[in-house]
């Protein structure tokens, strides 16, 4: 894939910006995010994406859910190879995404606290703020899927 220097150095930014969902921080460096949220290095984060072209790199989605995961929004699926992956269908956030193809995704806050604009704008790298501003909206609901069940996890 040709890659530009400046997309390069860009995709390893903490970007701090209003997603589908809430306000959160995205950056390509799950280490950085781990680092920043104080949990183990281990534990997964869910990848956003503006594309199915882009899903379908990811993981592998079992037949019997593909229409599901298709219309659904604002949903966040986890995968049989560990992997949490949501497509972004709001115009504004998935602009924002579709030319980086992906990125790691994380709430803005502390850990296990509130939303607070004081500590999201020292950590991150780029602000990225809409008309609409920064705002705590509701998380995306997490489904595990298997190859014929689906189980809600949030």
């Amino acid at each position: 894939m040709n890659r530009s220097p400046y997309k390069t150095t860009l995709q390893n930014k903490l970007w701090l910006v209003q997603t589908d969902t809430t306000v959160g921080f995205l950056s390509q460096d799950a280490a950085r995010l781990a680092r920043l949220k104080e949990r183990p290095s281990d534990k997964p984060f869910v990848l956003v994406t503006a594309s199915f072209k882009t899903l379908k790199t990811l993981c592998r989605i079992p037949k019997i859910h593909k229409r599901q995961v298709r219309r659904s929004k604002k949903t966040t699926f986890a995968y049989a190879n560990a992997k949490a992956v949501r497509v972004v269908k709001d115009t504004h956030h998935a602009s924002f995404i579709k030319p980086f193809e992906w990125f790691y995704s994380t709430s803005a806050n502390e850990k296990s606290l509130a939303y607070s604009e004081a500590f999201a704008f020292l950590k991150s790298d780029i602000i990225v703020e809409t008309a609409e501003g920064l705002y705590e909206g509701e998380a995306s609901r997490i489904y595990r899927l298997g190859r014929a069940a689906k189980k809600r996890m949030r």
